[in-house]
């Protein structure tokens, strides 16, 4: 199954503080001015937010799911994933995980409950 930029939308309208914008034909979601979920432009890549000293690890352990993110945007917490990999729980995890990291702790542990 392919995830879709609507199974993620439907997912960050629930999400505080969240905003939807289209940028050179690119859906991402965002907060305030961080983005924590983009996709390319065919819809086949879903990038999100990922702490970086993380990253090696989720890549190594699905290397078929995971890659990351081209050159200039190494220096960002950042990891790319094969929407056609992806499922949806493993898609609303990554995506939940990916806001908290860009949202106040409050908001968050409003929304979640206690981490």
């Amino acid at each position: 199954m392919v995830i879709t930029v609507e199974q993620v939308r439907s997912l960050t309208r629930t999400l505080p503080r969240t905003s939807e914008h289209l940028i050179r034909d690119q859906v991402k979601f965002r907060v305030g001015s961080i983005v924590y979920v983009a996709f390319s432009r065919d819809e086949t890549v879903m990038g999100f937010a990922f702490p970086k000293e993380e990253r090696a690890a989720l890549i190594e352990s699905e290397p078929e799911k995971f890659h990351l993110p081209r050159e200039s945007d190494m220096r960002f917490n950042w990891v790319h994933a094969w929407t056609a990999a992806l499922d949806e729980p493993e898609m609303r995890e990554l995506v939940m995980d990916a806001w908290r990291m860009v949202v106040p702790k409050k908001v968050a542990t409003a929304r979640l409950g206690t981490p």
